[in-house]
């Protein structure tokens, strides 16, 4: 038998092994895997290791952010930095715009990414109103048509919904068999403690995270999870950046419920300490949940080690930074309040874990596949397509050399966002060959392929990985 394209010479990892042996790509798919395979094109990966395409659940493309704010990514330049990063699939957030209905939402959101794509795409929708349409009708039928997961928030103005709404929308959920996504923040608490900073004059951008502190994040999971508990839904918490948050989902486990958790490479690696930096520069490191003190690292390691978390996402939200529509909105360096929440990471989220985590001994080759592939495909309804190196699967594939060691610079990367919270940040382990499907769609850090990325719709969560 000859193959479309056969891989030679890799150390090819799954969750579940590793082995040494050829990968042969047949229709965009793996077809085999042995040992002395044929194919018409044939590449070598001595000395190289294969893992499963990533996936990335959580990143914020071409998304609506206010008045005159504007996103640094569409579907072109996010999906092509999350190739050059290691990753074949991104799920990206569907947000209505004012006036839109969740379903005209998606259909104008498909419409951005058609034939934009360099990596494939599936889409969590945002749910905001709890109206008779939107529950009855709209959310339904759109998780029925394959969008099987989507996101509430407690917190933000505008997006922040009440106890009451997250109860309904679970319910809805349940009826459907589709997975809940919560962002835990207590947004009356937040505001309490803007007002507070800002009578007192405390207004930089360091002050965005005292004003959001481990506990309304603590309290807000630990509210989401007992709502989840009223509801009968299993649900993820996105984003957990400390602890305490943690602490509340490993006891939730313990007491039988089905709750599933990310995090992320700023809550390892970035502290508050990087938004009280010199001038405005702390507003390149503004998001939600804010970083924490380095205190917090070893227990997020702690979770991601012994399985507390069961995604490592990048929660991608780019903003220019010397970009009035972005960063440095109207407003912004008289308040923090008017900093745009979010900073790029898809491009670096893989490499930041590969090196922090398997080269250093913290993680093995099977977890990092697990966490960064594998339990994403299963957790929103795209295994066994994605997230493996497995007969019958998408031939997605990455590529790593393990022992390339260079520092991430904003001058090498791909993203629209004109800075990287990570300028100079050393890693060891880098994704050389990004393959989509059979076909090479990045190598060396550049994008080589023409956006062949397609939109994936979804099964129901598989809850019992």
């Amino acid at each position: 038998m000859t193959h479309d394209t056969v891989i030679t010479g890799a150390r090819v990892v799954t969750a579940s092994g590793t082995t040494q042996c050829d990968i042969g790509i047949t229709g965009g798919k793996i077809v085999t895997l042995g040992t002395d395979l044929k194919g018409a094109e044939v590449i070598d990966a001595a000395g190289l290791v294969a893992l499963p395409g990533g996936i990335d659940s959580h990143v914020h493309i071409s998304q609506p952010s206010g008045p005159g704010i504007e996103m640094a990514d569409d579907f072109t330049s996010g999906t092509r930095s999350a190739a050059c990063g290691g990753n074949t699939t991104v799920l990206p957030f569907s947000l209505p715009d004012e006036g839109q209905t969740l379903r005209e939402a998606v259909a104008a959101y498909r419409a951005k990414a058609e034939g934009n794509c360099l990596t494939d795409v599936s889409f969590h929708l945002i749910v905001k109103q709890t109206d008779p349409v939107t529950l009855g009708q709209d959310l339904p039928a759109l998780i029925q048509a394959g969008y099987t997961s989507f996101k509430v928030f407690m917190t933000y103005a505008g997006l922040a919904v009440s106890d009451r709404q997250i109860l309904d929308v679970m319910a809805v959920a349940k009826e459907q068999n589709a997975m809940v996504m919560v962002h835990a923040e207590n947004e009356d608490a937040i505001e309490f403690l803007r007002d507070k900073a800002e009578r007192d004059g405390e207004t930089g951008p360091y002050h965005h995270a005292t004003t959001r502190p481990v506990p309304v994040e603590r309290e807000a999971t630990h509210r989401a999870i007992s709502l989840a508990e009223i509801a009968g839904v299993p649900l993820t918490i996105v984003h957990v950046s400390n602890g305490e948050a943690t602490e509340e989902i490993v006891r939730a486990r313990q007491r039988g419920l089905t709750v599933f958790a990310e995090t992320c490479p700023q809550y390892i690696t970035l502290t508050a300490q990087d938004l009280d930096r010199d001038g405005f520069d702390g507003a390149k490191y503004v998001c939600s949940p804010p970083p924490r003190t380095s205190d917090e690292w070893p227990k997020i390691w702690s979770g991601i080690e012994q399985g507390a978390f069961d995604l490592f996402s990048s929660d991608h939200c780019p903003f220019r930074f010397n970009d009035p529509s972005g960063k440095d909105a109207p407003g912004a360096r008289q308040s923090f309040r008017n900093i745009p929440n979010g900073i790029p990471g898809v491009e670096t989220r893989l490499p930041i874990l590969f090196s922090e985590g398997v080269v250093k001994g913290r993680l093995s080759f099977e977890r990092f596949a697990a966490i960064t592939a594998t339990n994403h495909a299963k957790l929103y309804g795209l295994f066994p397509r994605k997230g493996a190196i497995m007969v019958g699967a998408d031939a997605d594939i990455t590529l790593w050399d393990p022992g390339l060691s260079k520092p991430i610079r904003q001058a090498d990367l791909n993203h629209g966002s004109d800075y990287t919270p990570w300028e100079g940040f050393e890693i060891t382990g880098w994704p050389v060959r990004t393959i989509l499907r059979g076909v090479t769609v990045a190598k060396d850090g550049a994008p080589v392929s023409a956006p062949i990325g397609t939109h994936l719709e979804r099964e129901a969560p598989d809850v019992l990985f």
